[in-house]
C-alpha cells in the first residue's frame, strides 16, 4: 500500500548524511503548494499514533483540502531523520525529540500535541519475572527498545537512572515493535523491554510476559515519571511551519477534529474505522489495546502546561547532550494552530 511505504533506516540515514542535517530539505520547501504533505509516523499501526491513520480514515485531511501521504518507520528516531533530511514535512512521533534536537541546534516544534502521557509499557518476560521486580533490577539485563536513540530508549534509561542503575550497567537492544518484539521476548534475547499497544496486549495474551510499569494513564505517568509526559505529537521544522502557516492550520484542524471524535466514541467504534490488518492479535484484543491506551490522548491537541518541564527533567537526568544545555521550552511547541 502506497501510504504505508517503508523507508529503511539505512536509506534515511544516508539521505541525512548527504543533506548535512539541513533544517529543511529543498524538496519540502514547496511541497505544500498543491496541498500535498508527507508525514512520517513512528509506527503507523501503533495505538499511540492511532490519530494519524484515523484522521485519514475519517476523511478529515481531505475535508481540509489536503493530500496527505502517511509513511511509516518502526522507531521515532528514524522518523526524525526523514524530517531533517527533507524527505517529509512532518512527523507523528514523540515530543521529546524536539528537545533533543534543540540541543543539537535543530529547531523543530510540536504543532499538535496528541498525547499527554507516553502510552509506553515496560514488560518483563515470564522467564525473567522473578529476577526483575522493578527498574532497580535492570542491572546486567538486556532490555528491548524500538530503536537506539528512540523515546523508548530515553524512557528506559530514565527509569534505570531514577532507580540507581547507571545507563552503562544494562544493555539496550533495538527490537522494533510487534512481531519482532514478541520474538525477541519469546527467544530470550531480551529479558524485558518497552513497547506499546497492540504489542502489549499480545505479550499478555500470549503469556510471554507481564506488565512491570504502565505509563498509558496520567496516573501511571505521574507515578513513573513524576508528572504528565507529553508524547505523541505532530512535529515539524519551525522554519517550515512559519512559511506554511495555512497548511499547518489545516493539519491542526484535521487532527483536532479526530481527537474530539475519539473522545466521543467507544474503543469498538474507533477500531471499526481502522484498517483490518491493524488488529494483529484479533479484533477483540485490538479493541482492548485501544481501550487501555485511550487515556493518554488529549481532546484538543493543546500541550499540557507542566508537560514540557517534566520531559526536560527526565531527559536531563541521563542524556549527556542535554545535561549542560539551556533549552528554550517555548520554542519546542506551539499552541497557535490548535487554539484556532
Amino acid at each position: 500500500m502506497r501510504t504505508q511505504l517503508k523507508i529503511s533506516a539505512a536509506v534515511a540515514a544516508a539521505a541525512l548524511a548527504l543533506t548535512g542535517l539541513t533544517a529543511c530539505g529543498g524538496s519540502s520547501s514547496d511541497a505544500a503548494a498543491d496541498g500535498k504533505v508527507k508525514i512520517m509516523v513512528g509506527g503507523l499501526d501503533k495505538v499511540i499514533y492511532l490519530p494519524a491513520r484515523l484522521t485519514q480514515q475519517l476523511g478529515y485531511f481531505k475535508a481540509e483540502g489536503l493530500d496527505v501521504t502517511l509513511l511509516t518507520e518502526p522507531a521515532g528516531v528514524q522518523a526524525t531523520t526523514s524530517l531533517l533530511s527533507g524527505d517529509v514535512q512532518g512527523v507523528v512521533g514523540f515530543y521529546d525529540h524536539t528537545l533533543d534536537l534543540q540541543a543539537k541546534n535543530k529547531q523543530v516544534e510540536s504543532v499538535v500535541q496528541l498525547a499527554r502521557t507516553p502510552g509506553e509499557v515496560e514488560v518483563v518476560s515470564t522467564k525473567a519475572a522473578d529476577d526483575i521486580k522493578s527498574p532497580k533490577d535492570f542491572k546486567g539485563k538486556t532490555l528491548g527498545v524500538t530503536g537506539l536513540g528512540s523515546s523508548t530508549d530515553f524512557l528506559t534509561k530514565y527509569l534505570a537512572v531514577k532507580n540507581g542503575v547507571k545507563t552503562e550497567e544494562f544493555h539496550s537492544v533495538a527490537v522494533g515493535a510487534g512481531q519482532t518484539f514478541l520474538s525477541a521476548l519469546q527467544q530470550g534475547s531480551i529479558q524485558g523491554g518497552m513497547t506499546t499497544d497492540p504489542t502489549v496486549a499480545q505479550v499478555v495474551d500470549k503469556k510471554l510476559g507481564k506488565v512491570l510499569i504502565d505509563m498509558r494513564t496520567p496516573e501511571g505517568s505521574q507515578q513513573a515519571l513524576g508528572g504528565l509526559y507529553p508524547s505523541s505529537s505532530l512535529y515539524m521544522n519551525t522554519d517550515w511551519v512559519n512559511s506554511h502557516k495555512d497548511t499547518v492550520q489545516k493539519l491542526a484542524n484535521a487532527f483536532v477534529k479526530t481527537l474530539k471524535w475519539m473522545s466521543a466514541h467507544t474503543p469498538e467504534e474507533i477500531a471499526a474505522k481502522m484498517p483490518a490488518d491493524y488488529a494483529q492479535g484479533g479484533k477483540e484484543l485490538y479493541v482492548k489495546a485501544i481501550k487501555d491506551t485511550l487515556p493518554m490522548f488529549t481532546k484538543d491537541g493543546v500541550m499540557p502546561a507542566d508537560g514540557p518541564a517534566t520531559v526536560e527533567r527526565v531527559l536531563k537526568s541521563f542524556n549527556p547532550n542535554l545535561k549542560g544545555a539551556t533549552i528554550d521550552l517555548k520554542k519546542t511547541y506551539t499552541t497557535e494552530f490548535v487554539k484556532k
